[in-house]
C-alpha cells in the first residue's frame, strides 16, 4: 500500500517519467506538451519519423529529457522494446498514457474484415499489451504507477460507420476497470479519457463536412473538442491530486451522451 501524503494541488510531474502512445501528433502531442510543461520526463512513442523531431522540439522547449521510440503497439515484439528502451534510458516508468489509436470507417454490414482486424488489433489487443507490459514493470518496481487509456464517446453510444472502432473502445472501458481492480493494491491507478470528436487529422473524418454538422448539432456545448482540453484531462489523472480515482472513464464530450 502506497502512504499517504498531502496533496498540493499543483498536478506537478516532476521527477515523473512518462510513457506517451500516439506522441507525434494529435492528442498524444498535446498531452507530450503538457505534461512536459509540467515537469516529466517523456518517453514518445509512434510509428512515425516525425516522433524524432516532436522529442527534440519538446526537450528544448520545455527543459525536459524525451527519448523518441519507434513502434507499432500492435507488436509484441516492438512493445518490449519500448519498455526496454524506456527502463534503459530512465531506469523507471511512473506513467502510462496509452493514446495511440486507428478508425476505419463502414458499414456494419459490409467492413472488410481486414480493417476490422486493424482496428481492434490496435486500440484494443496493442493498447492492453502496452499497458499489461508497462504495469507488469510498476509492479515489479514497487512504487506505484497511472495508467490512463484513451477511450471514446463512441465505446458509450453508437457512432454511425464506426463498428469496429467502437467495438474496441469499448472493450478498452471493460479493461480499465479490470486492470484497476487487480492492480489497485500496487498502487496502480487505472482510467480512461472519453472525449468526443477531437480537431486532429485523424478526426476529420467526423469533423468535417456534412458528418461534422450533424454531429456538432448534436453536442449541447455547441462544438467539438481541442486536443489540449484532453491533455488537460489527462494530466489529473496522472498526477497525484487523482490518487483516489480509479476504474473511471471520464467522458470529455460536452454533453454528448447526456442525452
Amino acid at each position: 500500500m502506497i502512504g499517504y501524503s498531502k496533496i498540493e494541488g499543483s498536478c506537478s510531474l516532476n521527477g515523473k517519467v512518462a510513457v506517451v502512445t500516439g506522441a507525434s501528433r494529435g492528442i498524444g502531442r498535446a498531452v507530450c506538451e503538457l505534461l512536459a510543461k509540467k515537469g516529466a520526463d517523456l518517453a514518445l512513442v509512434a510509428l512515425s519519423e516525425t516522433v524524432e523531431s516532436a522529442a527534440k522540439e519538446i526537450s528544448e522547449r520545455y527543459g525536459v529529457r524525451a527519448l523518441p521510440i519507434r513502434g507499432d503497439i500492435s507488436s509484441e515484439e516492438d512493445v518490449d522494446r519500448m519498455v526496454g528502451s524506456t527502463l534503459d534510458f530512465y531506469g523507471k516508468a511512473d506513467i502510462l498514457c496509452a493514446v495511440a489509436g486507428v478508425t476505419e470507417l463502414g458499414d456494419a454490414e459490409s467492413i472488410p474484415m481486414a480493417d476490422w482486424d486493424r482496428v481492434m488489433n490496435i486500440n484494443a489487443r496493442g493498447t492492453f499489451m502496452t499497458a499489461q507490459k508497462f504495469g507488469a514493470q510498476m509492479i515489479r518496481a514497487g512504487n506505484g504507477g497511472k495508467i490512463v487509456v484513451m477511450t471514446s464517446q463512441g465505446g458509450i453510444v453508437a457512432l454511425d460507420k464506426h463498428v469496429a472502432y467502437t467495438m474496441s473502445k469499448a472493450a478498452l472501458i471493460g479493461m480499465i476497470k479490470s486492470l484497476a481492480y487487480e492492480w489497485a493494491e500496487y498502487g496502480i491507478n487505472v482510467n480512461g479519457v472519453a472525449p468526443t470528436v477531437v480537431l486532429t487529422e485523424m478526426g476529420e473524418k467526423a469533423w468535417s463536412g456534412e458528418t461534422g454538422r450533424a454531429m456538432r448539432s448534436r453536442i449541447p456545448a455547441g462544438r467539438f473538442a481541442y486536443p489540449d482540453e484532453v491533455a488537460a484531462a489527462v494530466l489529473f489523472l496522472v498526477s497525484d491530486e487523482s490518487r483516489m480515482i480509479t476504474g473511471e472513464n471520464l467522458i470529455i464530450d460536452g454533453g454528448y451522451t447526456i442525452y
